[in-house]
């Protein structure tokens, strides 16, 4: 599948483009169905992005929000991906979107997924705008390559919304949604940020497979168009 590549010089500009953007998609669903759902990634990249978002108005009562993935930790832990979402995305005019999401009381996610999944089909999809980040290992989502769950998240035989992963790697068990359901969106965003990255998606963007380099998943299908959001720095 063909995507579309926008290069910035540093973060700032393309966060100035891409909120922008993205507010446009929002009041563009809204109008045409009467609300929007969006799901963000975690991470420091969507930091800025999150404070630009949540100064644009726009009818935000009629905007979901969900987590990409989350980390199976507290609300309040520095790790949570809710916890950034709260602090710098549901602010200001955001302030009034509906947030759902992906951390239950239960133990682990493996055991919650009925649970995220219901709330997910009754509350938030279809998704309009999945806006993903790409790791330096090639993950996006929590996308682990070896991780248990892995191949779940990834198969197209999986009917739940969201999956539970052990990552390889990476600290904590996390929650997330599944390929079938991000290629589901009606528009899929990779926003990153450094030269290493770049690096990786242009490795990505080559033939090979998943297990190597997991976000070649969303690249290489056919179902959504894919923009990439680049900066230098």
């Amino acid at each position: 599948m063909a995507w579309l590549m926008h290069s910035f010089a540093d973060n700032e500009t393309l966060v100035t483009a891409l909120a922008r953007e993205i507010a446009t998609m929002l009041r563009e669903a809204i109008g045409a169905r009467g609300r929007a759902a969006i799901a963000v990634s975690g991470g420091s990249t969507p930091r800025t992005l999150f404070d630009a978002l949540a100064g644009i108005d726009l009818p935000w009562a009629q905007v979901v929000v969900t987590l990409v993935d989350e980390r199976w930790v507290d609300g309040d832990d520095p790790a949570s991906n809710a916890l950034l979402v709260r602090r710098h995305l549901l602010q200001g005019f955001a302030a009034a979107a509906s947030f759902v999401e992906l951390k239950t009381a239960s133990p682990d996610p493996f055991a919650a997924v009925a649970a995220v999944d219901a709330q997910l089909r009754a509350r938030v999809l279809p998704l309009d705008i999945a806006v993903l980040g790409v790791g330096d290992d090639g993950h996006t989502a929590s996308f682990f390559s070896g991780s248990k769950g892995f191949d779940v998240a990834l198969s197209p035989q999986t009917r739940e919304a969201c999956a539970g992963v052990t990552p390889t790697g990476a600290p904590h068990n996390r929650m997330t949604l599944t390929l079938n359901t991000l290629l589901g969106a009606r528009r899929l965003v990779l926003h990153c940020i450094g030269e290493k990255k770049l690096s990786v998606l242009h490795a990505a963007m080559q033939p090979g497979t998943v297990s190597e380099l997991p976000v070649r998943a969303v690249l290489h299908q056919e179902r959504v168009p894919v923009e990439i959001y680049h900066a230098t720095h």
